[in-house]
């Protein structure tokens, strides 16, 4: 029989002469009412060192281990890599790429390297329901966006595939919003949405098309290129966590299989835009929603005639 134990980050705090304490994995401190069971036995069961012979818990400890259980406190098994069982498609330029798959790789994706051509017949293929919301695509580049260069990409939210991308500017860096359904932010709109946000919006729009001097850097340094990767991990793991609890909801669980009840203290992943100077390491997030489409033009009318609003009040 598997014996549940401390869930990973939580702990129990023993104060001399009070009541023990647990610490939470979010880092809350929550007093125990153990009741009649000693805080002593209460910490062997938890963190598994009942001594051989020991008698078995009672009714009130296996109570108050179910209490532990029901709050996520304790777990049966340690928990899935939050990136198991998805597989992260990674290409782009290698200094941002190699950094990104160790990372993912490290957090249990199966990570793969990818084509344009093949990233495209992905955004062109019919959804497949085997693996909506268990693939991503992750786009680095170590330069701006020629244009044109995200355009098939930006489908890929469409067949449920998640679309994550970072380019460099000068000596910034941008990770645009994770895209991963219909309606989410792509590369397009954050480009309208940049180009709308500054008065400088010609010389961007210029700047984006190569009308520029030659780059000059600072290309990323293993520090900086391990924070991006890092932080583009942070948006794949909101991702992967998204997709558990609304899989979990629709079977009936409610969230509380691979749900995590943890509210994100920033932007939403899918919503955040953030900027990184790679010249002191810092960054900067900055909220960005969809750009909806415009209504097309009503065609023109044909000559010689005129529009109803042209002939409002006209008499034969």
């Amino acid at each position: 029989m598997t014996r549940s134990r401390l869930a990973p980050g939580a702990g129990i705090v023993t104060v001399p002469g009070a009541a023990p304490v647990l610490r939470t994995s979010g880092g809350e401190f929550l007093r125990i009412d153990t009741g009649g069971v000693t805080a002593e036995a209460l910490v062997r069961r938890l963190v598994g060192e009942e001594a051989p012979g020991e008698e078995p818990q009672t009714a009130e400890l296996a109570r108050l281990v179910e209490a532990f259980e029901t709050g996520g406190h304790a777990v049966a098994a340690p928990p899935r890599a939050p990136l198991d069982g998805r597989t992260v498609h990674v290409l782009g330029d290698p200094v941002l790429t190699g950094p990104v798959a160790r990372c993912a790789g490290a957090e249990g994706a199966e990570v793969q390297p990818i084509t344009p051509n093949r990233v495209a017949e992905l955004a062109r293929a019919a959804p497949d329901r085997r693996t909506e919301g268990r693939v991503a695509v992750v786009w680095c580049l170590d330069s701006p966006v020629p244009e044109g260069l995200w355009g098939a990409a930006d489908g890929l939210p469409d067949r449920r595939i998640a679309w994550l991308r970072c380019h460099r500017e000068g000596s910034h860096s941008w990770t645009e919003p994770l895209a991963a359904a219909p309606g989410d932010v792509t590369s397009r709109h954050v480009r309208l949405r940049r180009l709308a946000a500054t008065p400088a919006h010609r010389e961007l729009a210029a700047y984006w098309a190569g009308h520029r001097t030659p780059d000059t850097g600072p290309h990323p340094t293993g520090a900086s290129a391990s924070l991006i990767a890092a932080l583009l991990t942070a948006d794949l793991i909101a991702w992967a966590e998204a997709e558990a609890e609304a899989e979990a909801e629709a079977t009936g669980g409610g969230g509380g299989v691979g749900g995590t009840g943890r509210q994100s203290a920033g932007l939403p992943a899918r919503r955040r835009l953030r900027r990184i100077d790679l010249r002191d390491l810092t960054f900067t997030e900055h909220p960005v929603l969809p750009v909806p489409d415009v209504a097309p033009l009503p065609a023109p009318a044909p000559a010689g005639t005129r529009s109803r609003s042209d002939t409002a009040g006209a008499r034969p």
